[in-house]
């Protein structure tokens, strides 16, 4: 028996897959279809994701195909500077094609070991006490202990557990697409600026050898998105907008996407799991899409693997779905607030006209660069220090940087006193001792996922903190 099945290869999926695999956990991953995808939906990772890769020694393979883009605001596409102050490491917004950080996540996975068959689709689900079943299209069936959707906005496996998807269908629809022109990116860039001063959706832009990427908004709403849109149809949409085609042709791939924003009713049904667009989706206003997919991996992958490896505390797979469905909640709202606010019509602009003045302010813009970055998430751990529940940013230790000592996906105890221990629970955690002029606390224990989860310096209120996300002690922890 399998100890997890995973059914989508995309950049949730393959995230998951690898933090498991941190903890030992037998994974086969299922992907329907037989290539990647050459669709660019996302071309950017946000300051969280960036602090996400880094905690586990890949940002620098990310940053090296990527771009750097100073950090700022763009709420509805109002653009503000970021303020002196906010709390990470990783102050930059990373442009990078998402068929390259789909490449890099699955390389990943399949390095520490994830199983990871291609052109496998899902038709049947079925669990019991002991494990799930799936079946494939061609009559296999695989068993494992738990199985997690990871299977995108139509997700298969949300549909056969019967998990309710409620929200609004796509009420808007925009084109999307990677062409070749006749004009010249500076002709081009000229008429794009002038458009977008009114048509915050519409773009135009170069993305290297000669292709742009282009998105205008749609006459309607299709009958079937997933059926791409024709090269006409998408040059009657740039023309209607920006007066000329600009002499779109040679489409490498064209698609459409909408507004719809919808969120599963639950997360978890039994020995089965949804994550990333199973779980949720919403428009694309701020790029955090792909960037919510991953950070529910993040949060999921060690919790799983405590589930299937016997050492997980009662209800800590649970807390999954408290804390990322609620995040998620806020992610629609956001977008649906972004999308109200670049309407055309007079109340949606007299709303816009106010938020960008609201965003002269330094705190303003601070807290809408944090809700869209997920930097400034803070799951509920009960009361306590401010930093309790939050994820601690990357600080300079004597011996090196905090990131650095969380590659192997495990806790860690950042203790200031020297006087603390984790004995009984270090095979689990870490303990190190080292001392920062950025953190003004005695010591802090980190869950896997880098949320502070106790911060003090006494032994025995240590000793009650641990068993909440670490379980029982180990006799043969030393």
């Amino acid at each position: 028996m399998v100890d997890v099945i995973v059914v989508g290869c995309g950049p949730t999926g393959a995230m998951l897959a690898a933090e498991l695999r941190l903890h030992g956990v037998h994974v086969v991953v299922l992907d329907k279809d037989a290539e990647p995808t050459r669709i660019e939906r996302s071309t950017g990772l946000h300051a969280r994701s960036a602090e996400v890769l880094d905690q586990r020694g890949l940002l620098g393979r990310f940053l090296a195909l990527g771009t750097e883009y100073p950090l700022r605001s763009a709420f509805a596409g109002i653009m503000r500077p970021a303020p002196d102050r906010l709390d990470t490491a990783h102050r930059y917004t990373l442009g990078i094609p998402q068929t390259i950080t789909d490449r890099l996540l699955y390389e990943h996975a399949a390095e520490v070991g994830a199983e990871i068959r291609r052109g496998c689709e899902l038709v049947g689900l079925s669990q019991d006490e002991d494990g799930a079943t799936v079946e494939l299209a061609d009559g296999t069936r695989l068993r494992s202990r738990y199985v997690v959707g990871c299977d995108g906005g139509r997700s298969t496996v949300r549909k056969l557990l019967g998990v309710g998807f409620p929200g609004e269908p796509a009420g808007k629809e925009w084109l999307l697409g990677e062409v070749e022109l006749t004009e010249s990116a500076e002709a081009v860039a000229a008429v794009v600026a002038e458009a977008r001063e009114t048509h915050k959706g519409f773009g135009v832009g170069p993305i290297g050898g000669g292709v742009f990427r282009a998105v205008a908004p749609a006459a309607g709403v299709a009958e079937d998105s997933s059926v791409p849109p024709t090269i006409d149809e998408l040059k009657q949409q740039i023309r209607a907008i920006a007066g000329t085609d600009f002499g779109v042709h040679s489409a490498r791939w064209l698609s459409r996407f909408g507004d719809a924003t919808r969120l599963a009713d639950r997360y978890r049904v039994g020995r089965v799991l949804l994550a990333g667009d199973a779980a949720h989706i919403h428009p694309p206003m701020g790029g955090q899409g792909l960037n919510l997919g991953i950070q529910d991996a993040f949060n999921l992958g060690w919790k799983l693997a405590a589930e299937v490896g016997g050492w997980s505390p009662e209800g800590l797979l649970d807390t999954y779905e408290t804390e990322r469905r609620p995040v998620a909640a806020d992610v629609l709202d956001n977008t649906r607030a972004q999308v109200e606010l670049t309407s055309l019509e007079p109340g949606p602009q007299a709303a816009r006209k106010l938020l960008a003045e609201l965003m002269d302010f330094e705190e303003v813009t601070r807290f809408l660069i944090e809700k869209v970055t997920a930097i400034g998430i803070r799951y509920d751990l009960g009361d306590g220090h401010e930093l309790l529940g939050r994820r601690l940013r990357d600080i300079q230790l004597k011996g090196g940087r905090l990131y650095e000592r969380m590659h192997g996906g495990r806790g860690l105890l950042l203790d200031q006193t020297g006087r603390l221990s984790v004995e009984g629970w270090a095979e689990r955690v870490d303990h190190v001792v080292d001392v920062s002029e950025e953190l003004d606390v005695p010591a802090a224990l980190l869950r896997p996922d880098g949320h502070v989860a106790w911060v003090g310096e006494d032994q025995r209120d240590l000793m009650g903190h641990l068993p909440r996300w670490f379980g029982a002690a180990s006799q043969n922890s030393r």
